[in-house]
């Protein structure tokens, strides 16, 4: 069974116009949606935004629908120079940017008590995507690297500057550590999928309502591909 998390309604009413046979069923406020997705058994769902929502999807997708892989597509503020809007950056690994125990001897990022620094993605996930994306949206720039979640939108250069020299990111969102973290937690392989709204500066207010919609499309696009490798 495949999970699919998208962080907002669009996302997730885009993908189930492909899927067949569809039911759905209400948890934690939560729509599921189950059915075939070109061939593959499938739930999709809206976690909300930010982190808790988005941890506790996941664990209904582990703990109800018995998921053995996690894909979450979203947008995400680019912190990479090179990625430009409208890009897409699969994750190699995750990590959650406002998480800060450095006062009990853990680095930035780290959550204390925990093995890891950051959560890494299921490498076979990221071939699927990486074919998938020069396969259907061969025009468009395909980026592997880490993504970092935090529950805040990135809007200030500053900011934007200390994430890069921390944290060395390609992006910034607000759900996909949170998501990788949990899938961890329960041995579920998973991939964070994010196309580029925005800069992640003082222009993210002005670019992101106008490059949302282009971004939701194109990520509904690739999954719709990988659906059918997986």
């Amino acid at each position: 069974m495949l999970g699919i998390i998208g962080a907002m309604d669009e996302e997730v009413a885009k993908i189930k116009e492909h899927m067949t046979n569809v039911s759905v069923e209400t948890i934690a406020s939560m729509d599921f949606y189950q059915g075939l997705l070109n061939g593959k058994k499938s739930v999709a769902v809206r976690s909300g935004i930010g982190k808790v929502n988005a941890a506790i999807c996941t664990q209904i997708l582990a703990d109800i629908f018995h998921v053995n892989t996690v894909i979450n597509t979203g947008i995400a503020g680019s912190l990479n120079k090179d990625i430009d809007i409208g890009d897409i950056v699969l994750s190699t690994d995750t990590l959650e940017h406002d998480m800060d125990a450095v006062a009990f001897g853990y680095p930035l990022g780290q959550i204390p008590r925990m093995d890891t620094l950051s959560f890494l993605a299921d490498e076979r996930l990221r071939k699927v995507a990486l074919t998938a994306c020069k396969k259907v949206l061969p025009s468009i720039k395909t980026f592997q690297g880490r993504i970092v979640s935090g529950d805040q939108f990135i809007s200030n250069k500053a900011k934007k500057d200390w994430l890069i020299e921390t944290f060395h990111g390609f992006c910034t969102e607000m759900e996909g550590a949170a998501i990788a973290h949990t899938a961890y937690l329960n041995h579920i392989p998973f991939l964070i999928i994010r196309a580029i709204s925005d800069k992640a500066d003082d222009s993210a207010t002005m670019d992101y309502p106008a490059f949302e919609a282009m971004a939701i499309e194109n990520s509904v696009t690739l999954i719709l591909e990988m659906a059918g490798d997986l």
